[in-house]
C-alpha cells in the first residue's frame, strides 16, 4: 500500500471515529444520521463545483455499483440498529465487524487481488484486535462468546450486517476504479440519503426530526463536513489500494474512538481496550508493509 493511500485511509479513520462520536452524543441516532447526511450535502456540492475533475454522468455499470453500495450501507445501519435493540454491545459490535473477514476473500476471488503473507498477518491482527475491544478479560472463552447464541435474532442481524457491508465495500471498490471517487461518493451519498428519507417517512419519526434539529443543530452542522471528509478520503484511498487491505486499515478508527472516549468523553478505559487498540495499530502497520 502506498504512503498516500495509507495516509488517506488513516485520515478517513480519524474522521469516521469523530462523526461516530457526534452521533453517540445525539438523542435519536437514526434521525441524527439523516440530518448529518443532509448537512454533508452542502460542502459536498461546493467541492463538486470547484473540483478539478472532468464531470460525466455515470454509466449503467457505475449506477449499479452506486445502487448496490447505497442499499448495502443503509441495510448495514438498519440491521445494526435492530441488533443493538435486542442484544448487548459486547456481543453485537464484534459480529457486525465481520465484514473484514469477507472483504479480503471477495477481493481475491472477484477482483483478482493478491495479498502478501505480511499483509494477511496484518489483516488477522486487525480482526483479532477488533474482536478483543469489547472483551471483559483475556480468555479464549471471551473471544468465542459472541458466537454462542446463533439462534438469537440480534446475533443473526449483526452477522448479516457484517456480510452485507462487505458486499457494499466490493461495490464501491469496483465503482471508484471506473469513475472519479469524488463524483462516485457524491452520488452514493445522495442515494443513501434518499433511502434514509424513505425510512424516516414513517409516523414515529415525524416529530423527532424537528426535535433533533432543535436539540443538536450544532453537532449536526459539525457532523456534515466531518462525514464528507471521511467518505471522500476513504474512497480516494480505496481507489489506490487493495480493498482487502483498505477496509481492515480503516479499523484504526476503533483506536481513535478509544482515545476520544478516554481523553474527551471521560470514559473509563481498561487493559483490554488498550491492548485491542495496540493490536489494530500493529495490524495496520503490517498491512502498510505488506
Amino acid at each position: 500500500m502506498s504512503n498516500l493511500a495509507f495516509a488517506l485511509i488513516i485520515f478517513s479513520a480519524v474522521m469516521h471515529a469523530t462523526w461516530n462520536t457526534l452521533v453517540k452524543q445525539s438523542r435519536h441516532k437514526t434521525v441524527f444520521i439523516w440530518w448529518m447526511f443532509i448537512a454533508s450535502m452542502f460542502p459536498f456540492t461546493a467541492i463538486i463545483a470547484i473540483v478539478d475533475e472532468p464531470f460525466h454522468w455515470p454509466g449503467p455499470h457505475t449506477l449499479a455499483m452506486i445502487s448496490i453500495g447505497s442499499v448495502s450501507f443503509v441495510l448495514y445501519h438498519l440491521l445494526n440498529g435492530r441488533a443493538y435493540r435486542d442484544g448487548d454491545l459486547s456481543i453485537i459490535y464484534p459480529l457486525s465487524q465481520t465484514s473484514m473477514v469477507y472483504v479480503p476473500i471477495w477481493g481475491v476471488l472477484l477482483l483478482g487481488e493478491r495479498l502478501s503473507l505480511v499483509g494477511v498477518c496484518g489483516i488477522l491482527l486487525v480482526i483479532f484486535g477488533t474482536f478483543c475491544v469489547q472483551m471483559q478479560r483475556v480468555s479464549l472463552a471471551e473471544v468465542a462468546r459472541p458466537f454462542r447464541d446463533l439462534k438469537s435474532s440480534a446475533v443473526r442481524a449483526a452477522l448479516l450486517a457484517g456480510f452485507i457491508y462487505s458486499i457494499g465495500s466490493i461495490a464501491e471498490k469496483t465503482g471508484v476504479r471506473d469513475y472519479p471517487p469524488v463524483f462516485f461518493t457524491y452520488f452514493l451519498v445522495i442515494a443513501m440519503l434518499c433511502l434514509m428519507s424513505l425510512n424516516l417517512c414513517r409516523p414515529k419519526y415525524r416529530d423527532l426530526i424537528a426535535e433533533e434539529w432543535r436539540t443538536n443543530w450544532r453537532l449536526i452542522l459539525w457532523s456534515g463536513p466531518t462525514v464528507m471528509l471521511s467518505f471522500l478520503s476513504f474512497r480516494y484511498g480505496l481507489n489506490m489500494a487493495r480493498v482487502g487491505y483498505a477496509v481492515p486499515v480503516r479499523q484504526v478508527s476503533i483506536m481513535v474512538g478509544v482515545l476520544i472516549g478516554i481523553f474527551f468523553l471521560r470514559e473509563s478505559f481498561g487493559r483490554m481496550r488498550l491492548i485491542s487498540a495496540a493490536l489494530i495499530v500493529a495490524g495496520a502497520a503490517l498491512i502498510r508493509l505488506g
